[in-house]
């Protein structure tokens, strides 16, 4: 008998949710009026739900694009500033891109203020590898004399950077291309991760050999260790139940996914 809420189920509805022919999961994260909506609205068009997150009010909005012959489920993330967990959109954002292990995360950005919009392009690169930058609005970039290099800002957070205005639906299809290339494996990333001070790092080096003992091959290690020393009770419940070793455990074994709806349909 299903519970429907339990992790087991969750894990099962996930492995259904596959069968029916998504290939990828692909997160969609952005601060709010980057554009975002408009972004997945351009490549979902009609195939696409909306309701609320499990036990939540916040709005859920899914959908699903092709790309050579594959299809990619797309979940649209709350809009939010930061990944640290000060409000309930920043918890659904930060808990699915670490705990429902998209295949590639978009982080939408907005071309006439990029600088403010890099703080959360950061946090995500502190999480996950598997990255593509959006830097959407470049007609309103343009008119505001705003000129962006995409190829040095790429060099330098050590992902894809695509410019796009999504609302003509230009740079799309270099975004999906830049998107179906990190999903797969084909294009290696090599995030930009912020230097911290020498206690801070001795720190994190301290905690790393006894997280990597409790779960073996975690991806995200570093980032672990930081939210632990600020106290984040969220990521010592998952460390200490066994959640952070599941995922570990699947990144070693690629064939067995680890359930995507993880974050938004078990311990809420």
């Amino acid at each position: 008998m299903r519970c429907g809420t339990c992790d087991e189920c969750a894990i099962n509805d996930s492995r259904a949710d596959g069968s029916e022919g998504a290939a990828y999961v692909v997160a969609l994260a952005g601060n709010p009026n980057t554009g975002k909506s408009t972004v997945f609205n351009a490549l979902t068009g009609l195939r696409q739900h909306t309701g609320n997150w499990p036990g939540k009010t916040v709005t859920r909005a899914e959908g699903r694009f092709t790309h050579e012959g594959k299809t990619y489920r797309l979940v649209d993330l709350p809009g939010t500033y930061s990944l640290l967990s000060a409000s309930e959109d920043e918890k659904i954002a930060r808990d699915f891109i670490l705990f429902g292990q998209p295949d590639c995360t978009i982080v939408v950005t907005d071309a006439t203020c990029l600088e403010r919009n890099l703080n959360l392009v950061l946090q995500v690169l502190e999480i996950s590898d598997r990255v593509v930058v959006c830097v959407n609005l470049m007609d309103e970039a343009k008119r505001k004399g705003i000129a962006v290099d995409a190829e040095a800002l790429q060099r330098e957070l050590g992902v894809p950077v695509v410019k796009t205005t999504a609302r003509s639906h230009r740079g799309l299809d270099e975004l999906v291309q830049r998107v179906a290339e990190v999903a797969a494996g084909k294009t290696a990333t090599q995030p930009h991760r912020v230097r911290w001070s020498e206690p801070l790092d001795a720190a994190v080096e301290k905690l790393r050999p006894m997280i990597e003992k409790v779960a073996p091959g975690l991806p995200n290690v570093r980032w672990v260790a930081m939210r632990l020393l600020d106290g984040d009770w969220r990521i010592q419940q998952s460390l200490m139940d066994g959640e952070l070793a599941k995922i570990a455990q699947v990144q070693q074994h690629p064939t067995e996914r680890f359930s995507r709806q993880l974050a938004v349909e078990g311990r809420q």
